[in-house]
């Protein structure tokens, strides 16, 4: 199964570039937005300060992505030359979906260490600093194939925090989660899952939770509820919802939901109206 585009199914990305040419003075992002940023770095000098921690000075080509809101300011003086490329990030579902929760709070990493990248970055760069009509719409899908790469280079890493990633990126692990993200309304079982993983019930039950942080039933509820509030933005009816996500009734899904959130369906989509 292909992990990553099972999982893009349902929670996708849209980008949109907001900035592309030269950079000089500073540029604050509070938070308070409702996606992520992405910034590269395609010459000159840049200055970058992560919420409260020490600033951070840029003089190669770079990439710093944040999946989520994130206070942050970026900064560059005249003399720099910086060139700078920005985009807006909107994972379906909002901020908090189950695939931008599962990234880390941002990536700082340099081009030259994205070597499958470079292809596509410097297509990027072409349409930045160029004329060609077109070019907006044109560099908004660079950036979103480019969120598709930097998960693709997540999965590949060996070095992941506790959760869905670290699951997916797990040789024995992605394909239960695959299973689960593939068909959310299917009664799965551990026996089920550990036969997919191809380990006994007991060793992959521990595993699960050592590499995920939750039991393989935790994990299948929690990503029921994400689904289910991806739904509840889109106006859907909590009876279709519940039938979707794998609950024989609505009052079940809303059980299962206050469990999860605190909140009943209702009170959650109120609160963000």
């Amino acid at each position: 199964m292909d992990r990553l585009s099972t999982l893009l199914t349902h929670f996708g990305v849209s980008a949109g570039t907001f900035h592309s040419g030269s950079f000089c003075g500073s540029a604050v992002f509070d938070g308070d937005q409702a996606g992520g940023h992405l910034h590269l770095l395609q010459a000159g000098e840049l200055t970058l300060k992560l919420a409260d921690r020490p600033e951070v000075q840029l003089s190669e080509p770079t990439l710093v992505f944040f999946p989520r809101p994130y206070r942050h300011r970026l900064f560059a003086n005249e003399a720099a030359n910086t060139q700078l490329v920005c985009a807006s990030l909107d994972f379906d579902g909002g901020a908090g979906n189950a695939l931008a929760a599962a990234l880390p709070d941002y990536l700082v990493l340099e081009l030259n260490s994205l070597p499958t990248m470079a292809g596509n970055l410097q297509w990027l760069f072409n349409e930045a600093f160029g004329s060609t009509c077109g070019r907006e719409a044109m560099m908004d899908r660079l950036f979103e194939l480019l969120v598709i790469q930097l998960l693709r280079h997540l999965l590949s890493s060996r070095d992941q925090s506790p959760g869905m990633m670290a699951g997916l990126a797990d040789a024995r692990l992605s394909r239960p989660m695959s299973l689960m993200h593939g068909a959310p309304a299917k009664a799965w079982t551990v026996a089920e899952l550990s036969a997919a993983a191809n380990m006994s019930r007991a060793s992959f039950a521990e595993y699960f939770r050592q590499v995920v942080g939750q039991t393989p039933v935790d994990y299948l509820v929690s990503w029921r509820i994400s689904l289910a509030q991806k739904r509840l933005r889109e106006g859907k009816s909590i009876a279709l919802i519940a039938d979707e996500v794998g609950y024989e009734s609505p009052s079940a899904l809303a059980r299962a939901f206050r469990r999860k959130t605190g909140f009943s369906p209702r009170e959650w989509v109120q609160g963000r109206s």
